[in-house]
């Protein structure tokens, strides 16, 4: 059986390069090596989330692993038949919920039946994706290209306490050549929308962040407070959605300790802002995501205005497994990205 090698150093040098290499062996049926895990990162190597990732991709396939320790930086899988299922995967920490999910997506996508995933950790947490980015961004731009899956928050989970759960239905892909990613238009008649979440805070946090949201120059329509009551811990994020149709874009910032609201409302106001400077179609957190299903597709196209190195990063993991080219066309300040099988 044909062994991948990956350099986990290579661009970015982060978990995403596991999580994508795990998945696309998940599929091809290709063995993994790979080395030099999150080489790039403060703490090299495996932490508690990305042996989530392991152990679920193992889970999905009857796979092997080797080297799937804490703090490791090589790791050998070897996958086994994709198959579908009730599963059920608890990180043990605030460790993302999403990145989990990103890595057994696309795999479940393509068994034979359906499969239902719940994971346990947290669900809104700095550096991953939250609930509301999978459910209200993510979930319906691979919905395009046939790919039918939703989501439902059981339990806010917040950094650092986590202990919050969400269950994803799966259904198997439907394949069609009319199906594909084409997210190369701008939005356009915006509305923008925003959302403040807090946990055991004091009220006058979310007073004034939203007193700092509708001061911004976004024009926000309006302001909604969640208060949430069974969370583990104390949290706060603030969310900005731009709403143009059935798409929507999600943008976060979370509050933490000896962090004021001040600088959680600049963080997600500027993010936002970024996103509507050029006039793209898809924010940089979704167009490294939406590069797999693509490969998948083999073919489909996006408008961006950031060539993160996640972006490209995860573009030439994905040409290691499949027999697909990623072409970059720069129009002023907007990237289109394409993808074609070879």
């Amino acid at each position: 059986m044909e062994t991948i090698v990956i350099d986990g150093s290579t661009g970015e040098g982060g978990g995403q390069i596991l999580r994508t290499s795990l998945t696309l062996s998940c599929i091809t049926g290709k063995n993994l090596h790979i080395e030099n895990i999150r080489a790039a990162r403060r703490n090299p190597g495996l932490a508690k989330q990305h042996l989530s990732c392991v152990q679920a991709a193992c889970r999905i396939c009857n796979g092997q692993s080797q080297g799937a320790t804490k703090g490791s930086q090589v790791l050998d899988f070897q996958p086994g038949p994709v198959q579908s299922g009730d599963f059920h995967f608890d990180i043990g920490s605030a460790g993302s919920v999403s990145l989990v999910i990103q890595t057994l997506l696309p795999a479940l996508f393509l068994a034979d039946k359906p499969s239902a995933v719940t994971v346990t950790g947290g669900t809104h947490n700095p550096m991953a994706p939250p609930f509301d980015f999978l459910d209200e961004t993510f979930l319906p731009a691979i919905a395009n290209a046939g790919f039918d899956s939703s989501c439902k928050l059981i339990k806010y989970g917040f950094f650092p306490a986590g202990g919050g759960k969400i269950t994803f239905n799966i259904k198997p892909w439907q394949k069609s050549t009319e199906k594909i990613i084409d997210l190369c238009r701008p939005n356009s008649k915006l509305q923008i929308q925003a959302r403040i979440y807090t946990a055991k805070l004091p009220v006058r946090v979310v007073q004034r962040q939203r007193e700092l949201l509708l001061r911004s120059g976004l024009k926000i329509r309006n302001v909604e407070h969640i208060e949430v009551e069974d969370s583990d811990g104390p949290g706060n994020c603030a969310i900005i959605r731009l709403i143009a149709g059935e798409r929507t874009t999600v943008f976060t910032a979370f509050g933490m300790r000896g962090k004021p609201s001040e600088k959680v409302i600049s963080e997600v106001v500027s993010l936002a802002e970024n996103f509507l400077a050029p006039p793209a179609a898809v924010g940089r957190f979704l167009a490294d995501q939406l590069l797999i299903y693509m490969a998948l597709a083999k073919a489909g196209s996006f408008t961006t205005n950031e060539l993160s190195s996640h972006l490209q990063t995860n573009m030439e993991v994905i040409k290691k497994f499949l027999p697909v080219a990623f072409n970059i066309e720069q129009l002023k300040q907007v990237y289109r990205i394409s993808c074609q099988h070879l």
